[in-house]
């Protein structure tokens, strides 16, 4: 977004963007004192190219200024407030989309409103404000990967409302647009290499560089409440409906990512470039994508097979160094939209999802918190410590852990009751105990 925005400012400066940090200030702490400058790096096989990006104007840190942010959401000439929070910070049930009244972020708000701490007690506070003081309301405009997210944040923005009060809601659910939307850029988490490199081609220091493929993606509903920049004269894609661009993406794009990233990992390939150059993963994942993810899309077949062969060159990038540990975080957060929803649409049309399945027991054994070769893995996930209890208690019994799992209900909803679906996921499961995570893939390739 920032990227987008650094461009529309040669012919329009009246936008900028304020970033707001939920959890931590490390963003803020390490763009405060260069001005909120930062590097983009573009990373392709010829090399890097660099370019300074200045359309950010501040961040705030929720956990110190959560006021500060509040008000500034409440600034009337705040026309947009978008959210890429990763699917956790819904605060939802992944497996039905709906508010989580449980989750201790949503219980507190619903207990001090005026001073919330999830996305959603955020944006009804300072919506509830800026209706309260004659302020029209902003747009919300989710960036994450989710499938329907704008319908899906005006959901859960409105359920939570809702519960603080029946004319907040209604006020909410007719004045606010939530536009979808759909990024499609790959950007592997900053390390001190990358700084040292950013340092080395620019001769600066850069406390958060990006690093970042040459692929960019953004497709958006139009419809915003409060004006918009011009985004398609800088290559943003307008469109009517999103959900085309986002189910090729998530089931494509994602949905062979986390499958990757579990087996890669799994078989000792840190990075996504080694994993998609094994041959086995390879062809597991051209299959995974030809044959159980293109025919679930609307799109035609042909753009799916031509979005598949330029996927596979961007995950052999040697320059992007994306770790298969950071696409395997969350897991219960993003199988049900990156797998699951092609595994139940292959179910209700009888086609196989042998490749699909692989991957849902490729994080089954990822979950256990011990690789094949015994070192602990650091399981980072909101279900975590459930998902290693229920590990330790049953040890490396393919049956009993499939078994186990398909029963969290969060995560699978009612697919882990069907009986073939279960049994595949159990068979490939053992295999993966039985071979390991790559000979399994080759053998289901």
């Amino acid at each position: 977004m920032a990227d987008y925005i650094d461009s529309i400012l040669a012919h329009d400066p009246s936008w900028g963007i304020i970033g707001a940090s939920l959890k931590r200030p490390d963003v803020r702490d390490a763009l405060k004192p260069q001005d909120f400058l930062y590097t983009l790096a573009i990373a392709s096989a010829a090399g890097v190219e660099t370019r300074t990006i200045g359309s950010i104007l501040d961040v705030l840190d929720a956990t110190t200024q959560r006021a500060d942010l509040i008000e500034t959401m409440c600034d009337p000439r705040i026309r947009i407030v978008s959210l890429t929070v990763t699917e956790k910070g819904y605060c939802h049930d992944p497996a039905t989309g709906t508010l989580d009244r449980a989750h201790p972020d949503i219980v507190h708000d619903l207990a001090h409103p005026e001073a919330p701490v999830s996305a959603a007690g955020l944006l009804t506070r300072a919506l509830e404000l800026r209706r309260d003081r004659g302020i029209a309301p902003f747009t919300v405009l989710s960036c994450d990967n989710l499938p329907a997210n704008g319908k899906t944040v005006r959901r859960i923005v409105c359920e939570f409302a809702r519960l603080r009060s029946a004319v907040l809601a209604a006020h909410i659910e007719q004045a606010v647009a939530f536009p979808s939307s759909m990024v499609d850029r790959i950007v592997p988490a900053t390390t001190d290499a990358d700084r040292a490199e950013i340092a080395r081609i620019t001769g600066r220091d850069d406390a958060w560089p990006i690093m970042t493929e040459p692929f960019t993606q953004w497709v958006i509903e139009d419809h915003f409440t409060a004006g918009r920049p011009h985004l398609g004269s800088v290559g943003v894609e307008l469109v009517g409906n999103v959900e085309p661009f986002e189910l090729m993406k998530l089931r494509m794009l994602n949905g062979s990512h986390s499958s990757l990233a579990y087996l890669g990992y799994l078989g000792g390939y840190q990075y996504v470039s080694e994993a998609i150059a094994d041959p086995g993963l390879r062809r597991l994942i051209h299959g995974l994508m030809t044959e159980e993810a293109a025919p679930t899309l609307s799109i035609p077949l042909a753009d799916a097979l031509s979005y598949r062969d330029r996927l596979l060159e961007r995950f052999a990038n040697p320059r992007l160094k994306h770790r298969t540990w950071q696409i395997a975080m969350d897991g219960t957060q993003k199988l049900p939209q990156r797998l699951l929803g092609t595994i139940r649409d292959n179910i209700a049309h009888g086609r196989s999802s042998a490749r699909l399945a692989l991957g849902v027991a490729a994080w089954m054994r990822y979950v256990t918190g011990v690789d094949e070769t015994g070192q602990a893995i650091e399981v980072k996930d909101p279900m975590a410590p459930r998902l290693l209890e229920l590990a330790r208690k049953i040890g490396p019994n393919a049956e009993a852990l499939a078994g186990e799992f398909l029963a969290i209900r969060e995560v699978f909803g009612d697919l882990g009751k069907d009986e073939s679906f279960h049994a595949l996921v159990t068979r490939k499961l053992s295999d993966i105990y039985a071979k390991g995570a790559l000979a399994a893939a080759a053998a289901t390739a």
